[in-house]
């Protein structure tokens, strides 16, 4: 049996966000970069007494079914696994999954990470991770496991794109940009940092060997290959598996001078360095320094993203359909601008549920009016999403000594011209908006290249820019405005 040609055959992305996920074909050529979704289907957290999990069981099954449609639309070249962060699952010494894994929402994290700095102070942390403080990091997460029955059991710690990737192939490994995210992660040597597991206390057998983008991971196991039609020697290729890194790989920069926003359920603001910044500034500004594609820093900040608005919409949809995003969006641009704005970040916001009426409870708090309905509350959240875009990338590159000249805007909220628009206004730059699917091609991208189909990241990139749709917003408006928009805040 001989390997699919890269020239005549597609690659397959799994891409798993935190409310659906998608198989996504892609072919790749000198000009070529085209995308064809296959499957999708719905990632629904489950509350269990104990606390709120995912249904990974779901998601394996989503994910197997997606690549025998991908198989359906002709030979695959090979498999690549994008998710979010942070998530894990423990298995036994048999290699059993012990438990389906928790919910980062799960609010049995803001506890834990007491303990963990009680034992560790932050500025130890940061100055091994540079990780930004959130309380869903793995490191905390984990203080927060280590008293069930379950830990007691475990022998491997696998992130959710490496769990799954154990399950498509029996091979065990941790992919550098997710672990990045742990809390556990040398942010200078690029290595698990032993230290910081032994003086937490934890067993460092759990965690497995590195693995970088491009290598390879295996071939499928004998029951994924005869469930999903695939050939049984098809390759599953590592990629940047944290979906965020992967969409950075797709960002269509050319030049140096960059920022960007991967704009989905959560915004990821910053920009890309070749070296982390581990100053005690950044980390009381609270930035993150994770790994991204050939050794560079992600060095961003998260912020709460789409999800207060898709949260607004499901609330309001619980009667029934949830209002369509065009008559909101333009109900929006005809309400009263700044009329009220919320820290995007405020911790009321983390959880499911009733945002609308958090919006106005925060409000209330801070003596502002409550929205004026539906378009008010959208337009309050998307005018605090671009203030939260100007001031994370005005620290980024004040703590980073970059001077910027541009912006992109990638993922789903690319889409969102009111957001693209007032992003360019809050921050006086240039935005680039789009790919939307950003995430899945930097996923292809990334096996394409480790099949000798496209060069470096510059090359990668340059391909984006030439077959993808962008669209260019200048900025324009009243900036007083944003300024005292933001005044307002007292965030600095």
């Amino acid at each position: 049996m001989t390997f699919t040609s890269p020239q005549n055959g597609v690659f397959a992305a799994v891409d798993l966000g935190a409310t659906s996920g998608r198989v996504i074909t892609g072919r790749v050529g000198r000009d070529e970069l085209a995308l064809t979704e296959v499957h999708r289907f719905a990632n629904t957290p489950v509350r269990l007494p104990d606390g709120l999990r995912w249904d990974v069981l779901a998601l394996y099954q989503g994910m197997v079914d997606g690549l025998r449609a991908a198989g359906r639309g002709g030979p695959v070249v090979s498999i690549g696994i994008d998710t979010w962060a942070v998530d894990y699952g423990l298995l036994d010494a048999g290699g059993t999954l012990l438990g389906n894994p928790f919910h980062y929402r799960d609010n049995r994290n803001a506890a834990a990470s007491a303990k963990v700095l009680a034992r560790c102070g932050a500025r130890e942390l940061y100055a091994v991770s540079g990780l930004q403080h959130l309380p869903f990091n793995t490191v905390f997460q984990l203080a927060a496991h280590r008293s069930d029955v379950q830990w007691r059991a475990a022998r491997t710690l696998l992130l959710m794109p490496d769990l799954l990737m154990h399950w498509l192939t029996g091979s065990v490994g941790a992919e550098v940009t997710n672990a990045s995210t742990t809390g556990l992660f040398d942010a200078r040597t690029g290595t698990w940092s032993d230290a910081l597991i032994e003086r937490l206390g934890l067993d460092r057998s759990l965690f497995p060997p590195l693995r970088s983008p491009g290598d390879p991971a295996g071939t499928l196991l004998p029951h994924v290959a005869e469930y999903t039609g695939l050939p049984a020697r098809t390759p599953v290729t590592t990629v940047a598996s944290h979906d965020t890194a992967s969409a950075v790989a797709a960002v269509p920069a050319t030049g140096p001078d960059f920022a960007y926003v991967s704009c989905g359920t959560w915004s990821l603001a910053g920009l890309e360095l070749d070296a982390p910044v581990l100053t005690e500034a950044s980390r009381a500004a609270n930035f993150t320094n994770e790994r991204g594609v050939d050794g560079t820093v992600r060095y961003l900040r998260n912020i709460m993203g789409m999800w207060l608005l898709e949260e607004c919409r499901r609330e309001w949809g619980r009667d029934g359909a949830a209002p369509g995003l065009a008559d909101l969006l333009k109900e929006a641009s005809g309400a009263r601008p700044f009329a009220a704005v919320i820290d995007p970040d405020d911790p009321s916001f983390l959880a499911p549920g009733s945002m609308p009426s958090r919006i106005d409870d925060y409000l209330a708090r801070t003596g502002q009016p409550a929205a004026d309905g539906p378009g008010g509350h959208v337009r309050c959240v998307l005018e605090s999403l671009a203030l939260a875009h100007r001031r994370t990338l005005r620290q980024a590159a004040e703590l980073a000594g970059r001077e910027l000249t541009r912006v992109h805007l990638v993922g789903g909220g690319s889409r969102n011209e009111l957001l693209c628009q007032w992003t360019a206004d809050a921050t006086g730059l240039p935005v680039t908006a789009g790919p939307a699917e950003a995430t899945a091609l930097g996923n292809i991208l990334l096996q394409a290249r480790a099949h000798g189909l496209v060069g470096d990241l510059p090359d990668m990139r340059r391909l984006v820019a030439r077959t993808q749709e962008l669209r260019h917003y200048r900025p324009s408006g009243d900036r007083a405005s944003w300024d005292r928009a933001e005044a307002r805040l007292g965030l600095g």
